[in-house]
Parts: C-alpha cells; structure tokens; sequence
C-alpha cells in the first residue's frame, strides 16, 4: 500500500467530518454534569466519545491546515496554532474526565464537583490547581483560534467557505453562553460540528477531484508514447 500526500489529506477531511459528527452527537441528550454521572457506564462512552472527538478533530485541523499552507499566510498559521491548543487542552481535560475522575470520586468529591463545576463555566470552592488555567487555555483556544482559523480558511478561498464562516461565527458565540443562561448551552456545539463536517468534506472532495483529474493525464501519457512508435 503506498500512501500519499493526497492520501493522507483525504484521510484528515474524514477525520474532520468525524470529529465533526462526534461532537454533535455526544452533545444529544447529554445528562447534567454531577458527581453521580462520574460513576456510570453513561459517563464511560460519552467521555471516550469525546476523547476521540478531539482526537480526529486535531487530525483534521492539521490537514485543514496544510492542505492551503502555501495561501494561509500567518494568519493562518496563528489561528492553527491557538486552535491546536484549544483542541489539545480539551483533549487533556477529557483524558482526565475519562481516566481520573472516577477513580478518585470517592476519596475526593469535592475536587470531582469542582472540576464538573468549572467546566460548565461555575466556579471552584476549593484549590484546583492548575486545571482552572488548562480549562481557560482550552476555551480561549477553542473560541479565538476558531474565528482566526475561519477567518483564514475563508480568505483563502481554497475549501467551502460557508463552513469557515460557520467556524469562526460558532466558536465566537460560545462567549455568550453565560449570557443565555435559558438556553441548553450544549446546542452551541451543534454549529461548530457542522462547520468541521463541511470543511472535512470539502477537503476530502477537493482531494478526490485532483486525483480524478490526474488519472487521464497518467493514462494518455502511454497512448501517446504509443502512437509516437
């Protein structure tokens, strides 16, 4: 099996769609987050869910990211680098959601309802630490790495440029959750998932049309070398 650049790029557009399909899945019926749900099969897959949403959806970033490096600019390659790091911090947190949490929730619930707490944007009663600061670096990096990034992607003009513009406005609205406190803030996830389904797809299918259109010049090459004899 030979594996290519265009390969590998296609694969990262369905990486983003992935990630993009998680991310708006896991968000369906999702419980309140309290120390009772740490304990159950429910919290296991939605957290596992998650982890690999962030997984592929850094997968898809990159090829995102490369597939117009030579048109990204340094805008572009700002808002990949923030949005990088919001989506590895989020992978972290969620690492230690899956893996931490629930091992220590019985020795240790008031730093388990603390940490549940500060994820959706409450506030501590005890000392946390440092994961305070990995929440913040992953919100910050979530929020203005997306506008950057669509913004980049967008001037770039090289994959679906509704689904940047979908990037940049979704991420930047999560920053008003706290101001609509009657509305389910899970549905502000839904935009940003469809926004990496489109851009994935479209990176995928701009893949696919540049190998479908190099297939004749590969097979006319002989035919001619023929015809030549």
């Amino acid at each position: 099996m030979t594996i290519t650049t265009t390969s590998l790029t296609r694969a990262a557009g369905l990486c983003a769609v992935a990630a993009g399909l998680l991310f708006i899945a896991v968000q369906i019926n999702h419980p309140t987050l309290d120390l009772a749900l740490v304990a159950t099969a429910e919290w296991t897959v939605r957290q596992s869910m998650k982890v690999l949403m962030t997984v592929l959806a850094l997968a898809g970033i990159n090829g995102l990211y490369l597939s117009q490096v030579r048109k990204n600019g340094v805008l572009g390659l700002l808002g990949y680098l923030i949005f990088s790091a919001g989506f590895l911090a989020m992978m972290t947190i969620e690492v230690v959601a899956l893996v931490v949490l629930p091992a220590i929730a019985p020795s240790a619930p008031g730093y388990v309802s603390d940490v549940l707490a500060v994820a959706t944007g409450g506030t501590a009663n005890g000392d946390m630490g440092l994961f305070p600061a990995l929440s913040l670096i992953s919100g910050i990096g979530y929020m203005a790495g997306g506008l950057v990034f669509g913004i980049a992607i967008f001037r770039a003009n090289v994959l679906a440029r509704w689904a940047s513009v979908l990037l940049a406005v979704a991420t930047t609205a999560t920053m008003g959750m706290a101001l609509l406190p009657g509305i389910n803030q899970r549905l502000f996830a839904v935009p940003t998932g469809v926004a990496l389904i489109g851009l994935g797809y479209s990176l995928w299918r701009s893949q696919r049309s540049r190998v479908q259109a190099s297939v004749p010049a590969t097979i006319s090459a002989p035919l001619q070398s023929a015809v030549s004899q």
